[in-house]
């Protein structure tokens, strides 16, 4: 047509529509640890804004591999992480009473993060390789839930409640994903429900009991236990319409808040920037998450949607359970915020799925 431009094939495929809305993000991100931190860029902004530009650019390398790399290399990677992880209990770093790390000398290494996009990964590959006609066998239910349940164990060992259940979450959205009968879902939502108290007196430590206890009446220690969700719901609550201003935060900037720059940067933010900061938020990762279950829905393959709808919602779990424990809505596992909280595991994690999307997207692209 007359008039019309053509942009450059690079520029034309890059992934505008996550990278824009990401670094936004991102950026305001790092000026709430740069509140955080007393109005210096040290040590949480800078760091957070070299790791997020690092991590990009694995991501966008990650978008130009094939898809039968991606199918080849889910074993290896299972495997490797499950390695690491047998390792973290045998040589790990001791760090805030849990063993968690792999002490690699240039970085800090927590296997737990890499076996969030690991496992959604490999459920979508083995369910690639297995007829359609098995999708209601046992072996389409117990093979992904013997690859679930060894990495759960290992991580509950650590111990890391919060990380086990965004494995297991991952996994079974895959499998849920992938037209496993609902009646196997519903059953094992009842044996949820039986086992829930069993599983709270023998098999929780007793710091996560209280957690819980904490969670259903944060008043009953307001001192102790409940000290960081009463805390959170003050700064968020004293944020008001347009918040205290920026630096202004006196939840924050007096250490009323924990982990203000961590587990509870939402809190931080919404003292600072109140109900409009907040809802920036929520629109940024409302964007980011559709755009995941769009790729999944044009995907072309089986083992692509799956993918895509697993990373997905990964992130979203991320997300969710955040926002959900910075409120009250949730017991304190200890899941950071994606791409605000200042953590190179967690911005790690999530732009893995982030570049498996940008993959998949690309995968799209070429069929269509």
């Amino acid at each position: 047509m007359r008039g019309e431009i053509t942009l450059p094939a690079p520029i034309a495929e890059f992934p505008w529509r996550v990278v824009i809305p990401l670094t936004l993000l991102v950026a305001f991100g790092a000026a709430v640890l740069h509140s955080a931190a007393g109005g210096s860029m040290n040590p949480y902004a800078d760091s957070h804004l070299i790791r997020f530009g690092v991590f990009l650019f694995i991501a966008l390398v990650m978008s130009y591999f094939p898809e039968d790399w991606a199918k080849i290399i889910a074993i290896p990677a299972y495997v490797i992480t499950l390695v690491l992880l047998v390792a973290v209990e045998l040589v790990g770093q001791l760090g805030g009473g849990s063993q968690r790390w792999l002490e690699l000398g240039f970085m800090r290494l927590q296997p737990s993060e890499l076996m969030k996009p690991g496992i959604v990964l490999i459920i979508a590959a083995f369910y690639h390789t297995l007829p359609v006609g098995m999708i209601s066998s046992w072996r389409a239910l117990l093979v992904p839930i013997g690859l679930i349940i060894l990495p759960v164990g290992l991580v509950l060992l650590q111990p890391d409640l919060g990380t086990s259940l965004a494995i297991a979450f991952g996994g079974v959205v895959v499998m849920f994903l992938a037209g496993i009968p609902q009646k196997w879902f519903i059953g094992g939502g009842i044996a949820a429900l039986i086992l829930a108290p069993i599983a709270y007196f023998f098999g929780l430590q007793p710091y996560q009991q209280q957690r819980v206890l904490t969670f259903l009446d944060p008043a009953s220690d307001p001192q102790g236990s409940g000290y960081h969700i009463i805390q959170s719901k003050i700064a968020i609550g004293s944020g008001g319409l347009a918040g205290k201003g920026f630096g202004e935060g006196s939840q924050s900037q007096l250490d009323y808040l924990p982990e203000p720059h961590t587990d509870f940067v939402f809190a931080t933010m919404a003292e600072e920037w109140g109900l409009i900061g907040g809802l920036f938020v929520l629109l940024v990762f409302g964007i980011v998450l559709r755009w995941g279950l769009l790729i999944a829905r044009e995907a072309q393959t089986r083992f692509s949607r799956l993918l895509a709808g697993g990373m997905t919602a990964t992130i979203f779990f991320y997300v969710a359970v955040n926002l959900m424990m910075v409120m009250g809505l949730a017991p304190v596992v200890g899941i950071p915020l994606p791409f605000m909280s200042h953590g190179g595991s967690s911005m790690m994690t999530n732009m893995i799925c982030v570049g498996a999307l940008m993959m998949v997207e690309r995968w799209n692209r070429r069929t269509s």
